[in-house]
């Protein structure tokens, strides 16, 4: 299967990556009740100025879940701000995967050649019990995290 974005990768290969390169981001696309409730990646601390935290853009707003016509360029704006380009390897994250994969696929149509989801997420799957952040995703990997 063809995907529109370079590739899916783990939660402990984007954090790999991002360590060891230093020229990725990191884009949380999940909602601000998201960041604000279930918490938010924290970037490696070796991470350039201008890196050390995810940018955040929500790929759909909150309340109304509709998709931000404006995502692409925002988020364009923000890497290209912080001195990436269109060749920068960037990591798109959401709660599971699903809205992140449409996110790297938005940024790839604007021409970026490295977009990759974090194919679980941050909180991944649910498990038996239906509590998240357990199974797989940034949570269950043990990476840095951190809560408002």
């Amino acid at each position: 299967m063809s995907r529109s974005y370079k590739g899916d990768v783990s939660a402990a290969d984007c954090w790999s990556s991002l360590a060891e390169q230093g020229d990725g981001f990191l884009v949380d696309v999940r909602t601000h009740a998201e960041w604000n409730f279930v918490g938010f990646p924290a970037m490696p601390p070796a991470m350039p100025m201008g890196r050390a935290d995810p940018i955040f853009a929500e790929w759909q707003r909150y309340p109304t879940m509709a998709v931000d016509p404006d995502f692409g360029p925002r988020v364009a704006a923000a890497i290209e701000a912080a001195g990436g380009t269109k060749a920068s390897p960037v990591y798109f994250l959401c709660r599971s995967g699903a809205r992140s994969m449409a996110s790297a696929a938005a940024l790839t149509a604007l021409g970026f050649e490295n977009c990759f989801n974090v194919a679980d997420g941050f909180e991944g799957p649910p498990d038996e019990e239906g509590h998240r952040g357990r199974v797989a995703g940034w949570k269950a990997a043990g990476l840095p995290w951190s809560q408002k």
